[in-house]
Parts: C-alpha cells; sequence; structure tokens
C-alpha cells in the first residue's frame, strides 16, 4: 500500500541533525507555481459556513493530464496560498479567535491564515470533474485564490480518530 500512497513521516533513523543540515541547505528564495485557481464568488475571508460553499478548481491547461483517476475519489485536500493574508505575516502567537480570555498561542498550534508561508490546507467533498476543472464543496478560500497542489484524502493515512486536541481548542 506504501508503494501506491507515498511513505508517511520521517525515513526511520534519521536523526535531527540530518534534518537540520538539510535545511541549511534549502533556497530561502523558494519558489511555488500554482497549478490553478479558485473560483466561488466570494470575495472576503470569513470566519465559518464554508461547509455550504462550492468551488470550482480551475486546472491550468499543463496539468490537466495530472487530474486522471481523481474522479474515483470523494474527498480531495486541497492546498493554496492564501494571498489576501500577506500583511498578516508578522504575527508569530495571538489569542484564538481573538478572544483575550484565550491562552496567547503560537501561529503553528493554530489554523489561521496569518502566518510565516501562508499556505491553506482543507478537506473538501468532490462533487464532480468536468475536464480541467473540479467542482468541490467545503473548501474555505476565496475568488481567486491560488491552487498550489491537490492530493486525494485517503482515510487510512490522513484520518487519525485518536487525535486528541489541547483543552481550550475542545470547546
Amino acid at each position: 500500500m506504501s508503494r501506491l500512497f507515498g511513505r508517511r513521516g520521517m525515513r526511520q533513523g534519521a536523526s535531527a541533525a540530518n534534518v537540520a543540515a538539510a535545511s541549511e541547505t534549502l533556497d530561502p528564495a523558494l519558489q511555488l507555481r500554482p497549478i490553478g485557481v479558485v473560483r466561488n464568488g466570494v470575495t472576503r475571508p470569513r470566519p465559518d459556513g464554508w461547509e455550504t460553499v462550492e468551488s470550482r478548481l480551475v486546472i491550468a491547461k499543463e496539468h490537466t493530464e495530472g487530474l486522471r483517476g481523481i474522479g474515483g475519489f470523494s474527498h480531495l485536500i486541497v492546498l493554496t496560498w492564501l494571498h489576501l493574508t500577506l500583511d498578516a505575516r508578522e504575527a508569530v502567537a495571538i489569542h484564538p479567535g481573538g478572544d483575550a480570555h484565550l491562552p496567547l498561542t503560537g501561529v503553528f498550534a493554530l489554523r489561521v491564515a496569518g502566518r510565516p508561508n501562508p499556505i491553506g490546507v482543507s478537506v473538501v467533498r468532490l462533487l464532480r470533474v468536468e475536464g480541467s476543472e473540479l467542482l468541490v464543496r467545503g473548501l474555505d478560500v476565496v475568488d481567486g485564490t491560488p491552487l498550489l497542489d491537490l492530493k486525494p484524502y485517503l482515510p487510512p493515512y490522513d484520518s487519525v480518530p485518536e487525535a486528541l486536541l489541547p483543552g481550550w481548542a475542545s470547546g
């Protein structure tokens, strides 16, 4: 099964020193190229209400062949570039939801758009494939958001029933 879906996690025997050494060689001018754009008519970000929003993922012609076989999946993982949050990238810790009663929390422990690399990750329902366009439901981004990548949602790998949340996030 791992041959079909890729490996999870760090290779056995990989040490923190090896990972640190590898990160020193990363190009600080890393470049990402969108594979498409999101179209949904939503003009401003909002805190909730995304579950019923239907979006059209318009894939660039040079990436259309990469959609082959995607229609067999019910759900997708969608990676986007949160282009409207570029001004909010400086904060590294905030109060969740702006509520001062909640603990000051680092952006890596939150699902907020304002982060060092504003990459959005969403699991969406795939409704249908129409040539180079995918119709999905539940994508929490605005119209015109650059689409970075798509991956099939694979329950054996992507679902973690025993996952825990800190008390402040449990509602």
